[in-house]
């Protein structure tokens, strides 16, 4: 699980199969333990989600917090990239 703050939002789409996909961006910054010390992490995170959390997430606002539960896999056969592919998203409190 990532948590981080939404801060790109793709339009909402539908494959040919009519399946909804939506990609987007999350910002994540945190404090992590690392050789016995604290270090500080922040990076955006390129994602995808399909159907139910692309629908949820098509109707939220830029800058929500979320925690998105999903998998790690490449971006495209030609790319080895990664892209983080949400099975499960959670809005924070008030979003």
């Amino acid at each position: 699980m990532v948590s981080g703050r939404l801060v790109e939002l793709d339009t909402l789409r539908y494959t040919p199969a009519r399946v909804a996909v939506l990609k987007f961006r999350l910002q994540h910054d945190s404090s992590q333990t690392e050789a016995g010390g604290a270090r500080k992490v922040s990076c955006e995170i390129a994602a995808v989600a399909f159907e139910r959390e692309a629908k949820l997430l098509a109707a939220s606002k830029l800058g929500s917090n979320v925690k998105v539960t999903g998998f790690l896999a490449a971006r495209s056969r030609s790319s080895r990239t990664l892209m983080l592919h949400a099975t499960e998203i959670e809005f924070g409190e008030g979003e």
